[in-house]
């Protein structure tokens, strides 16, 4: 029998965890994720964000600063 690969690879970070970590509301995550802009997994009646994901959309959303 081949080795079993884990079905969950990565935290899974509630929306009052990534909201904290951008300080911004819990408001503006469900927005973001309703939108589609920032993927998530719905579990129950909460969703769940893959901590790979919120990278993901961190850096596609990052700014550089000439000149600073």
């Amino acid at each position: 029998m081949a080795d079993a690969q884990p079905f969950v690879t990565g935290a899974l970070l509630t929306v009052a965890e990534v909201a904290t970590g951008m300080r911004v509301s819990n408001m503006t995550v469900y927005r973001l994720i309703k939108s589609g802009e920032l993927p998530a997994v719905r579990v129950g009646k909460g969703y769940r964000i893959r901590e790979r994901e919120l990278q993901r959309f961190l850096e596609e959303r990052s700014v550089r600063v000439e000149g600073a």
